[in-house]
């Protein structure tokens, strides 16, 4: 007969269920889905470029396979398999995903056609300036470091980020019960945003509205009014239209065109024109003759040939109404503050950059202290040693080791000391 264990418990499933779920949602909310308000990386991300930093693979530098860097950061920092770290770099290497890219790519990267990007055998990387702007003494100081998952190494748990990532490149993630998609800005008017709020942390969001006037999409389009721009920006969720930007062709035969050179954010232009395609085969869209992708290496080029006599007009609006060549874009402005999601308004992503970099520059500049204190003390003692350089010379040669000479130096610095101070009664 086997005798109960005395510490087996009786749980209700129910119970269980609920507290082991919340871990896992929790797990999934901090360290994996939603980037930190001070660097705009999740954890992934800022392992990769901190691997990558690790190899010094500069914006000069060699490039290196990617095979090697994703070894790097698994072996290193993020113990989940190459096959997922690889995916998170080249998104950061594609430029029609991330308005500022963070890693340069050679090779094949992928294509805004939705192109899979060749294996990590293949392809090469290493880091841009805006990464290396991320990174920035980041060896004095600047920010805390944990040990690594088997404690062989330290990690920064954020970079100190000279450049302000969040808003600038935004960020999409799919936690449990929350998401976020922030869009993509202009750096010029983030940066004069920033300052607006260091000149005047009073500063209302209408004011800061005239300096930040809305997102500016890696693959461009047109923004269809403001009113969900203020709302995004004033509570932190919003929903915006955007439109592919258009123009009016006419070729030698007198047959007209039009011609897509921008389209939304975050969508295939293949399925676009298949939707097309599919939409004049159905005669839901009655005057176009011919769609083609004339897209090369100096941007986009979208072509929908009209039948003689067809309005362009029409055409354009029904194209804008069936197709996702006008869609929308949701902007939820949720970030880690601190450990903790928060949904955050314009200004207060901006401030909490603006804290960040002060706290940055704090440390820095206490370590560049430090720094110089040791330093000084060091030539303080080079001094004292070479007003008296025969007495310290024979009392190193007298000593047997180097704890004996430090013992013997002591008292003679004590004594120099001693000398410098003035006699009781008299001026110094």
């Amino acid at each position: 007969m086997i005798e109960p264990r005395e510490n087996i418990k009786e749980l209700f499933i129910e119970e269980e269920m609920k507290d082991s779920y919340l871990i896992f949602a929790m797990s999934v909310i901090v360290s994996r889905a939603l980037p930190d308000v001070r660097d705009g990386l999740k954890p992934s991300q800022r392992r990769i470029l901190v691997a990558m930093n690790d190899l010094d693979l500069g914006p000069r530098a060699k490039f290196r396979k990617c095979a090697k860097i994703a070894g790097d950061t698994t072996g290193n920092y993020h113990p989940h398999g190459e096959q997922v770290v690889y995916p998170t770099l080249v998104r950061m290497a594609q430029d029609f995903n991330i308005r500022y890219p963070l890693i340069n790519g050679q090779g094949n990267f992928g294509s805004i056609d939705g192109d899979p990007p060749a294996a990590m055998r293949y392809t090469e990387a290493r880091l841009t300036e805006a990464s290396m702007a991320l990174m920035e003494d980041i060896d004095r100081d600047t920010v805390d470091f944990v040990p690594n998952y088997d404690d062989t190494r330290l990690e920064p748990t954020v970079l100190p980020s000279r450049f302000p990532n969040l808003l600038c490149n935004g960020a999409t993630g799919i936690a449990v019960g929350m998401a976020t998609s922030m869009p993509p800005h202009n750096v010029n008017e983030i940066c004069d945003g920033i300052l607006k709020v260091i000149d005047n942390p009073d500063a209302s969001i209408k004011e800061l509205l005239t300096i930040v006037k809305g997102p500016d999409f890696p693959t461009g389009g047109l923004i269809c009014g403001t009113r969900g721009i203020l709302e995004g920006y004033t509570t932190g969720r919003g929903t915006i239209t955007v439109r592919a930007r258009t123009h009016l062709e006419t070729t030698k035969p007198g047959r007209k065109q039009i011609v897509f050179t921008e389209i939304p954010y975050q969508l295939n232009r293949d399925n676009i024109i298949a939707r097309i395609a599919e939409l004049v085969k159905e005669d839901k869209i009655t005057g176009v003759a011919d769609v083609r992708n004339e897209s090369d290496r100096e941007g986009c080029r979208v072509v929908v040939e009209l039948k003689k006599g067809e309005d362009e007009g029409v055409v354009l609006n029904q194209l804008y109404k069936l197709t996702q060549l006008q869609d929308s874009f949701s902007i939820i402005m949720i970030a880690l503050v601190d450990g903790r999601p928060q949904t955050l308004n314009l200004k207060e992503l901006l401030l909490a950059y603006k804290h960040h970099r002060m706290e940055v520059i704090r440390r820095r500049s206490r370590h560049l202290l430090q720094k110089a204190e040791q330093r000084a003390h060091i030539l303080e003692g080079l001094r004292v040693a070479l007003k008296d350089i025969d007495e310290v010379v024979r009392l190193i040669r007298a000593s047997q080791d180097t704890a004996t000479a430090r013992a013997s130096l002591y008292p003679l610095h004590v004594w120099r000391q001693w000398r410098r101070q003035p006699l009781p009664g008299r001026n110094p």
